[in-house]
């Protein structure tokens, strides 16, 4: 399959938190940053990868026979050694127990929207659509581009989850008229707080915000994810939230954090960050936090 093709995990078919309605929800691997919290670890590299779950092994072999580069052995449960493996994929195939999976396939444009399109009949029973998500969409521009005017050519309702480091004059003139709905992730203002949990600035995040805002400020959802100890500070909080406020913003999601994000990386052998992987948030400090929140995006005094 070409190289030109971005890798996409499995779709999320009737999803429900993505947007409007029904919703099927498409995967892209690749993003620009790398938050110490990501929930989709598996899509933050743009290269396909095998996951490894010892604990589902049931010490079969079949995976010895098929590897070409002999980076599996039992020991006596499945491993993997990561700078042999090559990610061919060929033991997820032949593995019955699932001990392996391969994160990524290439789909054809085509072939992606004549999948999407075959849950036409609950997008429109219900107001829903399709939304496209990541890792980053828009490091596939052209891509994604191409399924969003196939999609928009038929009526159908879009709408994009970014991180906002993106291409501005690409962005705003390619995909921009194609999506309906757009959820802006901001996850941190300050930018040395942003540099280190994310590993980029977020200046041009930022501004990429403020120019859009001014273009196509009914398409923008802001959200900022709730993360304990980094985001979820009443610095943080209280600081995006006059930020939009003083955009003209009445609304804003917050995001709930899940901290299985480091079983995740362990399956793919990716490193764990040296910065504290934060815990489950209580349902007390979550609700205090959300109070800041909109007190503060609407103007109240802390």
């Amino acid at each position: 399959m070409s190289r030109q093709l971005p890798l996409l995990l499995p779709l999320h078919r009737f999803a429900l938190d993505d947007g409007p309605g029904i919703r099927t929800t498409v995967f892209f691997k690749g993003c620009p940053l790398s938050c110490v919290w990501c929930h989709n670890p598996e899509t933050i590299s743009t290269e396909c990868e095998i996951a490894c779950y010892p604990q589902r092994c049931i010490s079969c072999g079949e995976c010895l026979g098929v590897c070409p580069t002999g980076a599996i052995t039992l020991e006596p449960l499945v491993r993997i050694s990561r700078t042999t493996c090559t990610a061919c994929g060929r033991c997820a195939e032949t593995c019955p127990a699932l001990a392996l999976e391969r994160r990524g396939e290439y789909l054809p444009a085509g072939e992606l929207v004549a999948l999407l399109l075959r849950d036409r009949l609950f997008y429109e029973s219900s107001g829903g659509g399709v939304t496209f998500s990541g890792g980053e969409a828009t490091v596939h521009m052209d891509y994604l581009e191409q399924v969003l005017r196939d999609l928009k050519q038929r009526g159908i309702h879009t709408a994009l989850q970014t991180c906002g480091l993106f291409d501005f004059e690409h962005f705003s003139t390619r995909l921009l008229p194609r999506i309906d709905l757009i959820f802006y992730d901001i996850k941190l203002l300050d930018p040395d707080q942003h540099q280190r949990f994310t590993g980029r600035d977020n200046r041009p995040i930022l501004d990429n915000f403020v120019r859009l805002t001014g273009m196509a400020r009914e398409k923008l959802m802001p959200r900022v994810p709730l993360i304990p100890g980094i985001t979820a500070t009443r610095h943080n909080l209280t600081g995006i939230a006059s930020f939009l406020r003083g955009l003209g913003y009445g609304q804003a999601e917050l995001l709930s954090h899940n901290p299985g994000c480091r079983e995740k990386r362990l399956a793919i052998g990716r490193e764990i960050p040296e910065e504290p992987t934060p815990d489950m948030m209580t349902i007390e400090d979550e609700s205090r936090c959300r109070e800041l929140f909109f007190s503060a995006l609407a103007g109240e005094p802390a």
